[in-house]
């Protein structure tokens, strides 16, 4: 399993906005893109900080998303946003998360040999 965690600063007074647009429009498309698990959303008190936790099954899978349609995501919360999200990725080593094959956290630490990235689509990483 793998996760990647997106934080950005939103502009004042836009979080009940912000959390329209990701349960109308961007979970229900978020659920349609391969190996995509599950998402959680955090913000900070006042709202003008958030960070956003998303599950997926394999990295292929997050970095297919990340190339392909999260660029179209922060265009649709643009709006919102003060600056670009920052990203970051990160193998799922432990969780209480079910899982429909059985993976050893051993498989997860030493089976895919890669690191995190943090860098926009299209950039080296």
């Amino acid at each position: 399993m793998f996760a990647r965690k997106v934080t950005a600063r939103l502009k004042p007074n836009s979080l009940p906005e912000f959390t329209n647009l990701m349960e109308h429009k961007i979970l229900p498309w978020l659920r349609t893109q391969g190996g995509f698990m599950d998402l959680i959303v955090l913000a900070a008190p006042g709202g003008g900080e958030l960070t956003t936790i998303s599950f997926w099954d394999r990295r292929a899978d997050a970095d297919a998303y990340h190339s392909s349609s999260f660029p179209e995501v922060v265009e649709i919360l643009e709006r919102l946003l003060d600056d670009y999200p920052y990203v970051k990725t990160f193998d799922v080593v432990s969780s209480t998360f079910r899982r429909a094959e059985s993976e050893t956290v051993s498989e997860v630490l030493h089976g895919s040999g890669e690191g995190c990235f943090d860098a926009r689509p299209g950039d080296a990483g």
